[in-house]
């Protein structure tokens, strides 16, 4: 059917295109998880003045110390 050589170099194309495979996949799945993780926005409480941040999209949210809704920082 096959010789050993040809054999071995099907088998290491096999093995090599399973890496490469499962490295795209992991990079990928990391940079979702970590893009989402970067994209907040920061607020600045003006009763207790603490800075929290909050997912994307909101532009309103409540001070987790106080409870106070404040407005989203503008830079």
């Amino acid at each position: 059917m096959f010789d050993f050589a040809t054999a071995t170099v099907i088998y290491c194309v096999l093995v090599a295109v399973g890496f490469l495979g499962l490295w795209m996949y992991y990079d990928r799945r990391d940079h979702r998880r970590l893009e989402l993780e970067r994209r907040k926005t920061t607020f600045h409480c003006i009763r207790c003045d603490a800075i929290y941040s909050a997912p994307t999209g909101h532009d309103l949210s409540k001070c987790p110390k106080c409870g106070h809704e404040n407005t989203r920082l503008r830079f």
